[in-house]
């Protein structure tokens, strides 16, 4: 369960790169309610999206040359360098090294073995998200990877991660957990899924995928296309998750949107 009493290991932060940012400010602040605190020059233009005045994620413009757009999904690291040491001896690759981020904190950018990119904020004065697990706010996120068990000792290298089984109502195999190292099964906070199982998810290669919970999954699919996003998942129900489905906004990055059997709280 996703909250914001942050551990070693867990999401903390999430932001959005887009060659458009006005264009997504006001995608997603219709689409969540969110407003955007625009950032200073000291900040190379990256501003927040808050919720209630609690802050939910970042954005920054982002061209097409440099990135495709997408969501990055950030986790809680106690010493970046570290970290960073870490994902080399594991296989993985450092595209951005461990820089300050003014005294907010301090920041890196990783590719794990199969290339899915993913980040990690050492906090100071920023601790991350200030909410989590309501309407508007990240839930849950998701790895699709080629190599489940690969991904999963990859994350237990950099992390201590630990991963558990949950079977798929009805049968049919079971879903891979991840959780933060010694916090039993409350501390599951995402899942491992193969690359094939969603073939819209596959064509985007290797990738981490943010869940925002709302109140109506199938109204907010049908405010993602109204402002000019687009449907990559059909709404699906499964007991004792909760009905959820994939979407893009208006420049292609992706993510989901859910509403939860049960909540988590902050």
């Amino acid at each position: 369960m996703l909250t914001t009493r942050f551990v070693t290991g867990a999401p903390n932060w999430i932001d959005l790169g887009t060659p458009d940012l006005d264009g997504a400010i006001a995608f997603y602040t219709g689409l969540f309610g969110w407003e955007y605190l625009a950032g200073g020059p000291e900040t190379g233009g990256y501003g927040m999206f808050t919720l209630g005045g609690k802050r939910v994620g970042g954005a920054m413009t982002v061209s097409e040359e440099q990135a495709k757009p997408s969501w990055s999904v950030y986790f809680r690291s106690s010493d970046a360098d570290a970290t960073a040491k870490a994902v080399q001896q594991a296989g993985g690759s450092v595209p951005f090294a461990p820089m300050d981020v003014l005294d907010f904190g301090r920041m890196a950018g990783f590719k794990d073995r199969a290339g899915a990119f993913f980040g990690i904020w050492e906090p100071r004065e920023n601790p991350g998200f200030g909410v989590v697990g309501v309407a508007g706010s990240l839930c849950w996120t998701e790895l699709y990877t080629p190599d489940v068990p690969a991904a999963a000792a990859f994350y237990d290298t950099v992390f201590g991660w630990e991963t558990g089984q949950t079977p798929y109502p009805g049968g049919g195999g079971a879903y891979t957990v991840i959780r933060t190292k010694g916090g039993g099964a409350d501390a599951g906070f995402g899942g491992l899924v193969p690359l094939n199982a969603v073939p819209t998810q596959a064509v985007a290669g290797p990738h981490w995928l943010p869940y925002f919970e709302v109140d109506d999954c199938d109204a907010a699919v049908a405010d993602v296309e109204r402002l000019g996003g687009k449907l990559t998942l059909e709404p699906m129900e499964m007991e004792g998750v909760g009905k959820f489905a994939n979407v893009a906004d208006p420049d292609g990055a992706e993510f989901a949107v859910i509403k939860s059997a049960q909540a988590s709280e902050s």
